[in-house]
């Protein structure tokens, strides 16, 4: 647990030392949806009826934004194939790695939506359903984005490659979490889709660790 808990620090460190560089998640997400009300229009109806699928989209493209360094920077300095050999498993690598990816650009893409969300005027019921949504799906599409940049991790342009693997995988994530948000907001429910979203974090949590260390092997052979 201490070297689970080393290197979650020490790739939140790197980001935080990063400076404007780690920011650039945030700051996709908040222009990205700034752009909307100037692309569509003033209309408040419209842009309620909009605001839970442009939120869930631009977190979505600003999660993979940071993706491609991931692994890439371990993997070209050595420092992967260290960690591989050490007694850590290689998939609570990949979970400490998914942690710090989260910590460092889901949990302030969280932040921000409320504020994001009132600048769209969306209905305040789904203001609660909105941060919830994205606090089990983030960290979905972390996981996710796991595996796509460890089949990528020994390619020198793989940010291309990454977001046409990491997209189809994300797709039910984003379609339940607009789905919970719209229930909260038009009172169809947000239960089900809450669930649903809840059942594939715990997939991911299990799958992903698995197919991406094994990608991560066979990078480093």
């Amino acid at each position: 647990m201490s070297i689970f808990l080393t290197i979650v620090r020490r790739d939140i460190g790197l980001a935080v030392r990063g400076g404007i560089g780690s920011l650039v998640a945030v700051v996709f997400f908040i222009i990205a949806v700034a752009l909307f009300p100037l692309g569509v229009g003033p209309e408040l109806n419209l842009l309620t009826r909009i605001a839970p699928g442009v939120l869930w989209v631009c977190a979505l493209l600003a999660t993979m934004l940071s993706l491609d360094s991931l692994f890439r920077e371990d993997y070209e300095d050595g420092n992967l194939e260290q960690i591989a050999l050490g007694v850590l498993p290689l998939e609570a690598v990949v979970l400490a790695k998914a942690l710090a990816h989260w910590i460092t650009t889901g949990l302030p893409l969280i932040l921000c939506a409320p504020v994001l969300a009132v600048m769209l005027n969306m209905s305040t019921n789904g203001f609660a359903v909105l941060m919830l949504s994205l606090l089990i799906g983030t960290p979905i599409l972390s996981l996710i984005g796991t595996v796509g940049a460890a089949l990528t991790v020994s390619l020198r342009r793989g940010g291309v490659l990454i977001a046409l693997l990491v997209l189809p995988l994300s797709v039910p994530v984003l379609i339940f979490g607009v789905g919970a948000v719209e229930g909260a907001i038009f009172g169809l429910g947000a239960r089900s889709p809450l669930m649903i979203l809840a059942a594939g974090l715990v997939a991911a949590l299990v799958l992903a660790p698995v197919a991406s260390a094994a990608a991560l092997k066979m990078a480093l052979e």
